[in-house]
């Protein structure tokens, strides 16, 4: 089974853009936080999978930290199933330290465990050695509810 093709967008915009979601729960739907807050981006080394938290297969290089991006309809764009984000969105400058990140994640904390709500892999690997500032332009992270 899989989740009608509305409710993906209104679940994303939620997610993604503190909308409501309609006709979940009571009469109210699923409403908007008061305080839209921010989704946390965490890079991985390995397919968190399914069962995994925002810690699974962290990257750990040199001045690595998540990085927050608001729910807000000015950072992220939802279309249909896909959420984008809208500004380039920059990790911590890689230290002595290197890695190389395969998957990207979003997810509730700034640190520790944290809920990881959707992870993607990249297009392609990307290695952080010494001086290398992770970066994704606008629209590059994709994430898709299907």
């Amino acid at each position: 089974m899989s989740f009608s093709n509305s409710f993906e967008t209104d679940l994303l915009q939620h997610i993604f853009q503190n909308g409501s979601c309609a006709s979940v729960g009571d009469g109210g739907g699923l409403l908007p936080s008061a305080a839209a807050g921010s989704a946390w981006l965490s890079l991985h080394t390995a397919d968190p999978g399914d069962a995994g938290y925002q810690v699974t297969s962290e990257v750990a290089y040199t001045n690595y930290v998540r990085v927050a991006v608001s729910r807000a309809a000015a950072s992220w764009a939802v279309s249909g199933a896909s959420a984008f984000n809208i500004p380039v969105v920059s990790f911590a400058q890689c230290g002595a330290t290197s890695a190389a990140a395969v998957y990207v994640g979003v997810g509730s904390a700034s640190t520790g465990s944290g809920l990881l709500y959707l992870s993607g892999s990249l297009a392609a690997s990307l290695a952080v050695t010494n001086g290398v500032t992770p970066s994704f332009a606008a629209s590059a992270l994709n994430f898709v509810l299907d």
